[in-house]
């Protein structure tokens, strides 16, 4: 086990639990929902052998990734986003007859894939950063209209508080 790897994965599920937290905070979680979110558990299959070491080669090996370190992995992510809800890719389904369609995601997945995207504005101290982040990736992103429009709503939601936030902090400096 690499010790830098490792160090990873607690350092993002902590600021995962952080952009969570925020998202409680400023209840713009829908509190009947909360119950039943996964939080605690996020990204625990990453520490499962068939995810660790191929996670480990690709970001923490020598530089350079060779055409099995790359096919390993694949594999791990494929393995890592059919075992983990909270990836926008775990509910798309790939249908023999009508082709590929997006599900909508239930609300606690999607509650914490928002705080999974978000957990690397908190790590760069940035929390606007999401924004960004969010209008370089929809595009390729397929999402079922629903889902879409409740992460348009909170991006939105989130935007105004830290405006907010933001303008108090520069007034109470005064």
């Amino acid at each position: 086990m690499s010790q830098q790897y490792t160090a990873y994965i607690v350092d993002h599920v902590n600021y995962v639990q952080q952009a969570f937290d925020w998202l409680v905070n400023h209840n713009l979680i829908d509190y009947e929902t909360l119950p039943k979110c996964h939080i605690a558990e996020h990204d625990l299959s990453k520490y499962t052998e068939d995810e660790y070491n191929a996670y480990d080669k690709y970001f923490y090996g020598n530089g350079r990734k060779s055409e099995e370190v790359k096919n390993n992995f694949n594999y791990a992510w494929l393995h890592h986003i059919h075992n983990n809800p909270h990836h926008w890719q775990h509910w798309v389904l790939i249908n023999d007859e009508d082709g590929t369609i997006a599900l909508e995601i239930p609300k606690e997945y999607t509650y914490e894939m928002l705080s999974d995207w978000w957990a690397f504005s908190f790590k760069n101290g940035d929390l606007k950063e999401i924004f960004k982040w969010y209008d370089f990736h929809k595009a390729n992103m397929m999402l079922h209209k629903n889902t879409k429009k409740l992460i348009e709503e909170l991006l939105e939601k989130i935007k105004k508080i830290l405006e907010t936030e933001e303008n108090n902090t520069i007034e109470l400096s005064r």
